[in-house]
């Protein structure tokens, strides 16, 4: 009997792009990174084409980083959270605003004051922030155990909104502890004093301090994530909690390091924020946890690096528009930022396509 002959597999061939679809895909990926360089490049070519040098949009981009670096930290939280469990946790600016109020108050219990000298300075700040950190991921451990465990199986709209709850009763107990006013804090490293100048940029004490901060977190958070079982299991069960549970891991226990590691680098944010802005208010959790939310999304919820990018964009943005076009106009403008690019990049950024929810 002959051979039946086989005959060859046809190559399977997608479907052409589209010339508008090559153009969409093009904005998205890179569109999007040369329209965030516009705001800085236009204003660099003016200062430039008005005969002064480049010292002022460096500065400008200098002061984003360091402020945009506290925003890293707390959409470090929500982004956290949102990776493993899908959660938008609406109370976590509040738990970053009650670091800032532990803070305060930890200065005057230990004795921190203008005259304290640099080694006592240096040491009792780190003993503050080791107390900030402990203070809020203990606090966002508690919130996920008596709000959000008993509803992780109800409908997405109950855990979000006692998430809004939560963050109300955080607000309340702010506004108990230290009134309706902002209250000022002792500016113990003279934030606004200047350490150095380079090419005419000033960098100055709050500058050191946010970004001295914020970079050894995130590199620590970051090979906390990668390297540790504890984190190996954080990705598991964000990947999927199920074949998690499968594999032996608490993910229980593994949710609630999650929060906990969120609370923690909100803690650390309050203290620099403190620091940096000398003052307080029951309200600053709010503004802050919309910042960093909407810092979160822009660089891709759910993604390490997309939220200390997001952080870092928002915090130049913020600053260029403040000092070039009016403070009156930045919240608009970062949001049309926002617009932009979730309409050509739904997944923000950086981002990657997450599980799907439930």
């Amino acid at each position: 009997m002959a051979d039946t002959p086989i005959e060859p597999t046809p190559a399977i061939v997608g479907p052409r792009r589209t010339v508008g679809s090559r153009v969409s895909h093009a904005l998205s990926t890179w569109g999007l990174w040369a329209l965030l360089a516009a705001l800085p490049v236009i204003y660099a070519a003016k200062d430039l084409s008005g005969g002064h040098g480049l010292s002022r949009i460096g500065q400008n981009i200098l002061e984003g980083l360091s402020n945009g670096s506290i925003w890293a930290l707390i959409a470090l939280g929500y982004t956290l959270v949102y990776g493993i469990i899908e959660l938008i946790n609406f109370a976590h600016g509040d738990v970053f605003m009650i670091g800032s109020f532990v803070a305060a108050g930890i200065f005057g219990t230990i004795g921190l004051t203008l005259t304290t000298g640099p080694l006592g300075l240096a040491g009792g700040l780190f003993v503050v922030l080791i107390i900030c950190m402990v203070a809020c991921g203990s606090l966002n451990v508690m919130i996920e155990k008596v709000g959000y465990r008993p509803l992780r199986s109800a409908p997405k709209l109950a855990p979000l909104i006692t998430a809004v709850g939560f963050s109300f009763i955080l607000q309340n107990v702010g506004l108990l502890w230290l009134g309706g006013s902002p209250a000022s804090v002792p500016d113990l490293i003279h934030a606004q004093q200047d350490v150095f100048t380079i090419w005419g940029i000033t960098v100055q004490r709050a500058d050191v301090l946010a970004i001295g901060v914020t970079v050894p977190l995130v590199i620590a958070l970051t090979l906390f994530i990668s390297r540790s079982r504890l984190g190996k299991a954080m990705r598991a069960t964000a990947q999927d909690p199920d074949a998690a549970r499968l594999m032996g891991i608490n993910v229980d226990t593994t949710i609630s390091a999650t929060f906990a590691l969120g609370g923690m680098l909100a803690g650390s944010a309050g203290l620099i924020y403190a620091l940096y802005q000398t003052t307080v208010w029951y309200f600053q959790g709010f503004q802050a946890g919309l910042i960093a939310f909407t810092a979160a999304v822009m660089g891709g919820i759910g993604n390490l690096r997309g939220a200390v990018l997001g952080g870092i964009i928002i915090g130049v943005i913020q600053q260029i528009s403040d000092n070039r076009i009016g403070p009156e106009w930045t919240p608009a403008i970062v949001f049309a930022f926002l617009v932009l690019i979730m309409v050509f990049r739904p997944q923000g950024l950086i981002g990657e396509e997450t599980r799907e929810a439930g």
